[in-house]
């Protein structure tokens, strides 16, 4: 029987798989830490799980504040591509990171699927 972190794993991949536009993806803890991921080399984790946490905090303090309810996605847009993140339950994020031409549609949907299944395993 695979690990929890290897079943994550393996979602992440299986996503990525269904949405190639998606570079890299990772699972990250509410305070910071990485709990599985597939990233591409030269992707320091510790880096993506920080920020992916803090992006996460901000976003959902923002939501709330502006009344806009609980927070869902936190979309970022740079000119070399997109990094989407998605709340899994109270405890993790989905960071996937996203070429510049990707199908946005395509991401969330993905996504959402994932982060579904990978409730199931976190909680």
């Amino acid at each position: 029987m695979a690990s929890r972190a290897e079943q994550i794993v393996d979602r992440l991949r299986n996503m990525q798989a269904a949405a190639p536009d998606i570079e890299a993806s990772a699972v990250v803890s509410v305070d910071g830490l990485i709990m599985a991921s597939a990233l591409q080399q030269g992707v320091e984790e510790d880096r993506v799980s920080a920020m992916s946490a803090a992006m996460l905090s901000l976003g959902e303090r923002i939501s709330g504040e502006l009344g806009r309810g609980g927070l869902e996605q936190v979309y970022i847009k740079g000119d070399k591509g997109a990094i989407v993140l998605t709340a899994i339950g109270e405890e993790a994020v989905l960071t996937a990171m996203a070429r510049q031409e990707a199908k946005l549609g395509m991401i969330f949907l993905e996504m959402r699927r994932a982060a579904e299944d990978i409730t199931k395993l976190v909680g």
